[in-house]
């Protein structure tokens, strides 16, 4: 692949990155599924890879409360796309979150999903969060 060839491609796969993370704002289903591909793949923390199927069971009515997303970073490693994204929900909810979008032939075929923290914070700056106190281990 020529350098102008694998910058294209790079700059095609943010593009389709993009459009999915669109397709949650304006609640168009059917956009999302042309990008995603038959054998997609799901995983985050609450979710151990979920086929497309199941993907847009659970995750797909997420989409009545996205508002916006803001992307504080899109980088690109070989067909990979790392999407760093400030989420907001219409509720006034604000979330980062960091997502690697893996992409093969114009779909995504694989997400992973790496929660971040509501924003504000909810620790002091310098400061965090007592995990006793949250449940959390």
């Amino acid at each position: 692949m020529t350098t102008e060839t694998a910058a294209n491609a790079r700059t095609h796969n943010v593009t389709i990155a993009r459009a999915a993370y669109d397709a949650y704002v304006t609640k168009d289903r059917a956009a999302l599924e042309a990008l995603l591909a038959e054998d997609f793949h799901f995983t985050s923390p609450l979710d151990n890879r979920l086929d497309r199927e199941t993907y847009f069971r659970r995750c797909w009515p997420n989409s009545k409360m996205i508002e916006g997303f803001d992307f504080i970073n899109l980088v690109t490693e070989a067909d990979r796309v790392f999407v760093t994204y400030e989420g907001r929900n219409a509720d006034g909810h604000r979330f980062r979150n960091t997502e690697i979008l893996t992409i093969r032939d114009g779909h995504i075929v694989d997400v992973q999903v790496y929660f971040g923290w509501s924003i504000p914070h909810r620790a002091p700056q310098g400061g965090f969060v007592d995990q006793a106190e949250h449940g959390s281990k």
